[in-house]
């Protein structure tokens, strides 16, 4: 028993440690008008979506009940998955219990010994995990910076496979990735570039897919999550049949998992048939994203230019993100205060996000609860002196 002391002692001091630096966190559920969750285009309270899960579950039951080289295939997951794939232009599609999975399984699985793979210094944490479980060498290069990796590239001489891995669009910063010079890049050197699609897929490109189509470009693999613009949950590896067929035999965490509930499937039949019926959603967002873009800036709330529906607010100081956060639910709005190690240190922030359910009257309002919580003087934190 001593040795279990000595580790709840460790814990807790680490645990202090953590609220000494602002850093605690709480589960909380959501309250008041949302500005925080990947909810883009309001599909996750559909009635069609709702409606579909319902006869999914009366038909299938609510589980799986194993993996799905098992008893867990069904046919929902095979036609969902041609769908899918026909939505990006690509070959074929696999479907992931979600996002998190999807990283893990493809750099961890694609990669071998001897190969490289560069990776944007600021990716998702799935996409650092993933890199960190392959046995391929890694090289992270500054963010969005296509100068600095052609001279990685072009400074590498290892005879290995080269991989090239970004999102398409950030997750915390709300900006695009340069792919289109990205691609001509990984032409050029014989190197495979894979896109974090997550926050893209649903929202941009005459079709929704993506911000690879509105590029044009050619990408070795894309992820997909389902559970942002989507509504519903999951993840799709997209690409040519070859690899796909890979995942399939070797990608543990494919492998290895139950497969996801059956009714997800039905639900993100749905999803793609909205996509593609009512393209006004995705318009209507990406307005209002530039709305509110403009109406912080007006206000004195600096945020970075762009254009997206993720717009960071910088704050700095983790216990400053906490309180102003804290003041905008006390005003009705939600939104999440976001610290290392989501965000660099010293880059405490709001992410706000915007959702085709927002009308302007209620982002006028936001602004003027955010201009009045960031005039608030500041709490200070407990590493005052």
């Amino acid at each position: 028993m001593s040795s279990i002391k000595a580790l709840e002692r460790r814990l807790h001091k680490r645990l202090s440690e953590l609220d000494t630096a602002g850093l605690t966190r709480s589960l909380r559920p959501p309250s008041g008008t949302d500005l925080a969750s990947n909810d883009y285009l309001g599909f996750s309270r559909h009635p069609l979506l709702k409606h579909r899960m319902a006869e999914a579950v009366a038909q299938e039951g609510c589980g799986s009940t194993g993996s799905r080289l098992l008893r867990g295939e069904r046919e929902h997951f095979r036609d969902l998955e041609q769908r899918f794939a026909a939505f990006k232009g690509v070959e074929r599609a696999l479907f992931f219990s979600s996002g998190y999975l999807a990283n893990l399984a493809v750099l961890a699985t694609m990669t071998e010994e001897g190969d490289v793979i560069y990776s944007d210094e600021r990716n998702h944490a799935s996409l650092i995990d993933g890199v960190r479980l392959s046995p391929a060498r890694r090289v992270i290069f500054p963010h969005s910076d296509a100068g600095a990796l052609a001279r990685l590239l072009r400074e590498d001489s290892s005879p290995g496979q080269k991989f090239v891995v970004t999102e398409s669009l950030f997750s915390m910063d709300g900006d695009m990735a340069p792919l289109a010079e990205y691609a001509a890049l990984c032409l050029a050197n014989g190197a495979a570039l894979i896109v974090d699609e997550a926050h893209a897929v649903g929202i941009y490109g005459a079709h929704g897919s993506g911000l690879i189509e509105v590029t044009g470009i050619d990408a070795f693999l894309s992820v997909n999550t389902a559970g942002k613009a989507l509504g519903v949950s999951g993840a799709f590896v997209a690409g040519p049949a070859w690899a796909i067929e890979y995942l399939i035999q070797r990608a543990r965490p494919f492998i290895f998992s139950t497969a996801p509930p059956p009714p997800i499937a039905a639900a993100l039949h749905a999803s793609l048939t909205l996509v593609e019926s009512e393209p006004w959603r995705r318009h209507q967002l990406l307005d209002r994203s530039i709305y509110l873009h403009r109406r912080l800036n007006e206000s004195g709330v600096r945020v970075p230019d762009g254009v997206s529906q993720i717009i960071p607010v910088l704050l700095g100081d983790n216990q400053r993100a906490v309180q102003v956060a804290d003041a905008l639910e006390q005003a009705g709005f939600d939104v999440r205060a976001i610290r290392p190690p989501s965000v660099a240190a010293g880059t405490a922030r709001l992410r706000l996000s915007v959702n085709t359910n927002l009308s302007e009257v209620t982002l006028d309002r936001f602004v003027a609860a955010l201009a009045a919580a960031m005039e608030a003087p500041a709490v200070c934190s407990a590493v005052c002196s």
